[in-house]
């Protein structure tokens, strides 16, 4: 079974809490991505993605001058880079998550998405199962 190291990003493009929503989605447009995380020093304290700044920044009125932990969410699924991939999957199927942050203790040290399990072709029944779950309950929304 494959480990998340074998399959994560890892050279993770992310925010501070200095930065505000406005620096956020304009790296988002650059770097053509839809979720960002935030770190303070290289611990990550939140992940903010597009759709964050739609329905926390956008539709509540706040201007481009917020700042990225007023919109961002903190409350952080994670994965270790031993995982497997089966246990990734099993994580972003549980809480309807697309990415999940791979971390050592609070060091952020990159991110794996379903997309990393899509280009891949695992075998592995349990990330196809992850893949088609959340791809169904989002449709539903």
């Amino acid at each position: 079974m494959e480990k998340i190291r074998d399959i994560m990003t890892d050279n993770v493009e992310c925010c501070t809490l200095l930065d505000n929503m406005y620096e956020v989605a304009l790296k988002m447009k650059d770097l053509n991505v839809g979720a960002i995380p935030i770190v303070d020093q290289e611990k990550i304290v939140g992940m903010i993605t597009d759709r964050d700044i739609v329905v926390r920044g956008v539709a509540e009125k706040h201007p481009g001058s917020t700042k990225v932990e007023d919109i961002m969410s903190n409350n952080l699924v994670t994965v270790s880079p031993d995982s497997t991939s089966k246990e990734a999957a099993k994580l972003m199927a549980e809480h309807q998550i697309r990415r999940l942050p791979v971390v050592e203790g609070d060091k952020l040290i990159g991110i794996v998405s379903l997309g990393d399990f899509a280009i891949r072709e695992l075998t592995d029944d349990q990330a196809k199962l992850a893949l088609t779950e959340i791809s169904e309950r989002g449709a539903q929304h």
